[in-house]
């Protein structure tokens, strides 16, 4: 999902009503990314609150690739990572995780074997189906046991985009957080859903409802979900006891539209790249009674963020024997400081940009080869910025690019590398850059691909 799909943001057709009410009860977050531009490897770091390159999730088999873990995949994430349910077992909390797990399919990465009580969903996205036997139609599972796949037993259907797996995990998240609340415990909710990944899917009542076609429909259906799950916490009277916070692993994919991408608003790009557009994330916080309602924050966050958050709610204190990239978001979002702090944009384990305040340096650019997009594959489409959005891997360490992201969100105007601002700028994020390098002890590399380019 994109910066600019929520109503919030300004997306004209205004065909999100719940998300935008959350904001207007709690805090919205402008300037919120990703730590990742493609899933697996965000997914790794919001459960790890640690950049991709230290987790593992990156690969080495072309310089600037991203990570995924698909059926022909081998990795997963790592024994040696904690992730937050495992921690928060600590606290007493039961967690559960609903939807796309995508950190790796075989015995070992099961969601169960790392933290969580609870599964409902797939190891992996539901694009497919595979229907030749190597490559077996995707599984989908009720804790241990697989009970049936994607397409198979939990249908999809491709040419009307008819599915009613969002009502089902809507269902699965009521369910349990009704579980604990009658039982008094304390609980993790991962809500992982992924109808607006393509092929894009909604159930029947949505189907044909939005201005904005299929994808729209499936971003009202999520709209809707999410709704009923705040106004869930408040009928069983925990709404002031429950931390909501509401974003998205990547932005929008553009490869996929017109008819199945989402907006990225006015930033540059969509998934898959760093640029804005691929790693900006729309991002709520939302909890009555705590968080002043209508608030905005220009805090820089990060899905890394939610890590360390979390372990602060629940009066824990983050892993000391290891290199935590997420910081504490309670005093911005509770007192309304905000905290300095840079953003990485990373693709495989190159740092491609940086930002520190309102400044954005690219050492690298790229957003994909001249042979993919000869074949149709445009992660930019109708947004060439010449010497910018280049289909080669453009190094720039000696001399970044560097935009102010306040007066050109959109990436089109570099700063002149004679002007005094450049030079100032530059002069304070080349310190933050050489700090953050000397902390960089990339993991072993957790993810092996049977002879194929990822993306």
């Amino acid at each position: 999902m994109g910066w600019g799909d929520l109503g919030v943001f300004g997306e004209p057709s205004k065909e999100t009503p719940n998300l935008d009410q959350m904001a207007s009860e709690g805090m919205l977050f402008l300037d919120f990314y990703t730590a990742n531009p493609l899933c697996s490897p965000s997914r790794a770091a919001l459960l790890t609150g640690r950049l991709p390159v230290r987790n593992g999730f990156y690969t080495t088999n072309a310089h600037a690739r991203n990570a995924y873990t698909p059926q022909d995949i081998v990795g997963g994430i790592p024994d040696s990572e904690l992730l937050l349910p495992e921690l928060l077992k600590k606290a007493g909390y039961t967690n559960k995780i609903i939807g796309k797990w995508h950190l790796g399919h075989r015995p070992q990465f099961h969601p169960m074997k790392h933290g969580f009580d609870e599964w409902f969903g797939s190891p992996n996205c539901h694009f497919g189906p595979f229907d030749n036997r190597v490559l077996p139609n995707i599984p989908v599972y009720r804790d241990w046991e697989m009970i049936g796949r994607y397409y198979e037993d939990f249908k999809i259907d491709l040419k009307t985009g008819e599915a009613n797996l969002t009502q089902i995990y809507l269902q699965e998240a009521l369910d349990f957080i009704s579980k604990q609340q009658a039982s008094q415990q304390p609980f993790f909710l991962y809500w992982a859903i992924d109808a607006t990944h393509a092929p894009v899917y909604a159930s029947k009542r949505f189907l044909g409802t939005s201005q904005r076609g299929l994808y729209g429909d499936a971003v009202r259906e999520i709209d809707d979900s999410i709704g009923k799950i705040l106004k869930h916490l408040q009928k069983l009277g925990i709404s002031e006891n429950t931390f909501v916070f509401f974003t998205s692993d990547n932005g929008a994919a553009l490869i996929s539209a017109p008819k199945q991408g989402g907006s990225n608003g006015r930033f540059l790009c969509g998934k898959q790249t760093t640029f804005e557009g691929g790693m900006r994330e729309p991002a709520i916080a939302w909890w009555p009674g705590h968080i002043p309602a209508g608030g905005v924050s220009h805090q820089l966050g990060n899905v890394m963020d939610l890590f360390t958050t979390s372990l602060s709610l629940a009066g824990l204190q983050p892993p000391s024997d290891r290199q935590i990239d997420g910081i504490d978001l309670l005093p911005a979002i509770l007192q309304g400081k905000l905290i300095d702090r840079p953003i990485f944009y990373y693709r495989g384990n190159e740092m491609m940009a940086v930002r520190v305040g309102l400044y954005k340096a690219h050492y690298w650019t790229w957003s994909n080869s001249w042979e993919e997009y000869s074949k149709g594959i445009d992660f930019c489409p109708g947004q060439n910025v010449s010497g910018v959005t280049t289909h080669t891997q453009e190094e720039h360490t000696s001399l970044p690019l560097l935009f102010h992201l306040g007066r050109d969100p959109g990436e089109k105007y570099p700063l002149s590398f004679a002007s005094d601002e450049y030079q100032r700028a530059m002069e304070q994020i080349s310190v933050v850059v050489r700090q953050h390098k000397a902390t960089v002890v990339p993991g072993e590399p957790q993810l092996n691909v049977c002879d194929k380019a990822v993306m």
